[in-house]
C-alpha cells in the first residue's frame, strides 16, 4: 500500500508524528487552529517537542486547517486531545468531531488510526459508528481501523517518538499488519502487535493508572513521615539501596496522561458494573496534594507568626512537569487556587509557559523573568523544577522568618520538603 497520510491534530503528539511520517511519505498535517498552522508553515512550535529543522527536514510535510484538502489521503491518523470534564468524566467531543470529520472525506479502502487516549472499546463502538454515518461506507467493509496509543513524554529530550516502542493494532488481521509495517518505517525502537484494538487501547491506560497508583502510594507515605518529623527524600534514598524497589516520588500529579488516563478506565469499568476501589483511591490522593501543599505551606506561616490574609506568596513553576511548556490539567492551580482561599498575595513565576495561553487558560499575569521577581516573600513554594530555576538565589527573595516549601525536593536549604 502506497501511503498518503494525513495527521488530525497537530500538538504535542500529532506533529512530531506528522513530521517523522513527512520525511518519508506525503503526509498532510491538519489543525483547525489556524494560528498554529501559520506558525508551522513558519518552523515554529511553540510546543517545543520538534524544532526549524527538523520541520523543514520533513520534506513531504504540508500544513493545512481544511479538512477538503486531506481527501486524497488513504491513510489518517487522528491525535486530538481527550480530557476529561469538571466531573472527571472521559471528554471525547473533540475525538468525535475528528471522526466525522475524517468520515466525510473517506474513500473505500481507507484506514483510520487513532492514537488519542481512550477507553477500551471506543474506537470500534464510539469513533467507528460516527465515521459510517459521514461516509455512508461500512466498517472493514469499506474502511478499516487501527489504534496505536501514543507515547510521547512531554518535554523529553532523550525519550522521543522514534526510540519509544510503539504498539499496533488493525480492526482486521490485513489491517493490523499495514499498520505495523506503517509504523516500523519510522520507529526505530520497533513496534509490539496487539492482539485487538480494545487490548491497545487497554494497555495505554493501564501504563498511566499504574504510575498514578505508585505515585499515590509515596504521596501518601510523605503525608505519614511529615507528622514524623522524617524527610520523604532520606527514606527512599534508603529504601532505592534494595534492588527491586520502584523508584517513585512523591509530587504534584498533573498533565495530559496520569492525572487523567486513570478516570477513562474507571469510567468504562463502571459501564461494566464493576465500582473500581484502588484506583479511585490513588486518584483522590493525588487529586488533593495541591491542597495539601497549600495548606502545609499556610500552617509553617502561622508557626512563625505570620499574618496569612495578604502574605506575599512565591510559586515556582504552573506548567504540569519540568523543561514543559504543557499547562495543561497542572495540578500547581490546586496550590494557587488554596491559597487564594487564604487571602494570599500571590506571584506564579514560570518561564517556560505562553503567558497569554495561562492568561487564557486560567487568568493569571505570571512572571516569565527572574530580574522582574520582587524580593520579601515571606513564603515560597518550588513546584515545580524547571532548570531555569536552579542557578536563582532563593535567599535574595526571602523575607525575613520566610517559609521555603520545596514539592520536587531540589533545594538544600528549604524549610520543609514534600
Amino acid at each position: 500500500m502506497d501511503h498518503v497520510i494525513g495527521v488530525i491534530g497537530l500538538g504535542y503528539v500529532g506533529l512530531p508524528l506528522a513530521v517523522e511520517f513527512g520525511r518519508v511519505f506525503d503526509t498532510i498535517g491538519v489543525d483547525i487552529n489556524t494560528d498554529r498552522i501559520t506558525e508551522l508553515r513558519q518552523g515554529t512550535d511553540r510546543t517545543k517537542e520538534t524544532n526549524t529543522e527538523e520541520i523543514r527536514e520533513a520534506s513531504h510535510l504540508v500544513f493545512t486547517s481544511d479538512i477538503e484538502k486531506i481527501r486524497p489521503c488513504n491513510t489518517y491518523i487522528i491525535t486530538v486531545p481527550t480530557p476529561i470534564d469538571k466531573y472527571k468524566r472521559p471528554d471525547i467531543s473533540a475525538l468525535l468531531k475528528a471522526s466525522d470529520m475524517v468520515g466525510s472525506v473517506l474513500s473505500k479502502g481507507d484506514i483510520v488510526i487513532f492514537e488519542s487516549t481512550v477507553y477500551p472499546g471506543c474506537t470500534e463502538e464510539d469513533c467507528v459508528p460516527v465515521m459510517e454515518k459521514a461516509s455512508g461506507l461500512r466498517f472493514n467493509q469499506g474502511f478499516f481501523a487501527g489504534y496505536s496509543p501514543e507515547r510521547i513524554n512531554p518535554g523529553d529530550k532523550k525519550h522521543r517518538l522514534k526510540n519509544i516502542k510503539k504498539i499496533t493494532s488493525g480492526s482486521t488481521p490485513d489491517t493490523a499488519e499495514i499498520v505495523d509495517r506503517l509504523y516500523n518505517t519510522i520507529i526505530a525502537a520497533g513496534t509490539h502487535p496487539a492482539p485487538s484494538i480494545k487490548v491497545a487501547e487497554a494497555a495505554k491506560v493501564i501504563e498511566n493508572t499504574q504510575r498514578d497508583i505508585n505515585i499515590a502510594f509515596i504521596n501518601e507515605l510523605s503525608m505519614i513521615f511529615a507528622r514524623m518529623g522524617i524527610r520523604t527524600k532520606d527514606v527512599l534514598d534508603a529504601a532505592q539501596t534494595k534492588w527491586n524497589f520502584l523508584p517513585f516520588e512523591p509530587g504534584l500529579v498533573g498533565g495530559h496522561c496520569i492525572g487523567v488516563d486513570p478516570y477513562y478506565l474507571t469510567h468504562k469499568a463502571e459501564e461494566t458494573g464493576y465500582l473500581p476501589q484502588m484506583i479511585l483511591a490513588g486518584r483522590r490522593i493525588n487529586d488533593g496534594m495541591g491542597r495539601y501543599v497549600a495548606t502545609s505551606l499556610i500552617k509553617m506561616l502561622i508557626r512563625k507568626k505570620h499574618r496569612i490574609s495578604d502574605a506575599r506568596i512565591l510559586v515556582m513553576g504552573l506548567t504540569f512537569k519540568e523543561n514543559c511548556p504543557d499547562i495543561r490539567n497542572t495540578r500547581v492551580m490546586d496550590v494557587v487556587e488554596q491559597l487564594r482561599d487564604f487571602s494570599c498575595s500571590i506571584d506564579v513565576f514560570e518561564p517556560e509557559a505562553d503567558p497569554d495561553e495561562v492568561k487564557q487558560v486560567y487568568n493569571i499575569d505570571i512572571i516569565t523573568r527572574a530580574d522582574s521577581l520582587k524580593k520579601g516573600y515571606e513564603g515560597i513554594i518550588m513546584c515545580v523544577a524547571h532548570d531555569a530555576f536552579r542557578d536563582i538565589d532563593i535567599e535574595t527573595l526571602r523575607a525575613r522568618n520566610s517559609v521555603v516549601y520545596d514539592v520536587k525536593n531540589i533545594l538544600k536549604d528549604a524549610d520543609a520538603w514534600l
